[in-house]
């Protein structure tokens, strides 16, 4: 009972991060079976952290606070235990979910390149989406599998696709924040400085490859993971839709949003395409 309490806040804590930063996860994670719920918001409590310090602390020193996050956070996993909350909440799922070491080392790895790195080549960005959002996937995999090893090793490609979707996705909608308000390019091959219809494009061809092959594994999921997973898979998708249909000058110098309206009949038609089983 001496800690049941503290965990407790501190799951909550996760909870309000990611209603305050993404109203679309926190309506997917509430479409999970409760039990999953915890889990999924103590990752995207410790993924929001780590991002925030790296994209948004430009008054302070991001590499040490950096640093002290990753210190913090092997400490937390060693001990049980860590005085930050969300690092609290974050080590009680991965230890009780098993994450291999080396997810948590890639994603904070990435976190670390978005110090300095500001273009990459093919090679740099593979193993910059890698941690900042494939290992999030399956990380995320390994709560929904609940220790099922054989359906975690044939879900494992698909999760990861799905999260470098959702990243690609990502860099699209925010380029003005990215490239304009911090000079970083994520797409090799691209001159954003001249950013056309072509070049926006190869990138979305690119990221209907990676939707697919997401999809596939979502078809598969257990049935308590399923629908919450489905609510995100539809969220970027219709983001990624309107992006699409956005012009390449537009998009670069606007942040392409869905609107809390859409999101709503996409939870609707969400739900009965889950109760009626037709994924």
């Amino acid at each position: 009972m001496s800690k049941e309490l503290f965990d407790r806040v501190s799951l909550r804590c996760s909870r309000l991060t990611t209603h305050a930063y993404s109203t679309s996860f926190s309506l997917g994670i509430r479409c999970l079976n409760k039990d999953l719920q915890g889990p999924i918001y103590s990752i995207y409590g410790f993924v929001r952290f780590a991002d925030e310090i790296v994209d948004t602390f430009h008054d302070f020193n991001k590499a040490r606070l950096l640093e002290r996050f990753t210190a913090e956070t092997y400490q937390a996993l060693s001990e049980g235990i860590s005085l930050n909350p969300i690092l609290n909440s974050f080590q009680a799922t991965a230890n009780k979910y098993l994450f291999e070491r080396e997810l948590i080392d890639q994603f904070l790895k990435s976190m670390e390149m978005d110090l300095s790195l500001t273009h990459y080549d093919q090679k740099g960005i593979d193993e910059y989406i890698l941690g900042s959002a494939e290992v999030v996937g399956l990380m995320c995999l390994r709560v929904f599998c609940k220790g099922d090893e054989t359906m975690y090793q044939r879900l494992k490609p698909s999760a990861m696709r799905l999260g470098a979707a959702f990243q690609k996705i990502n860099f699209l909608r925010d380029l003005n924040a990215d490239f304009n308000g911090m000079g970083r390019n994520y797409f090799p091959d691209i001159d954003l400085k001249n950013f056309d219809e072509a070049s926006k494009q190869k990138i979305e061809a690119n990221i209907a490859e990676d939707f697919h092959a997401g999809y596939e594994g979502i078809k598969q999921l257990p049935r308590s993971a399923r629908f919450g997973v489905y609510v995100a898979y539809l969220y970027y998708l219709a983001l990624f839709n309107k992006i699409k249909n956005t012009p390449s000058h537009v998009v670069l110098k606007n942040r392409i949003r869905v609107r809390n309206r859409q999101k709503l009949s996409i939870l609707a038609y969400s739900f009965v395409k889950h109760q009626l089983n037709l994924l």
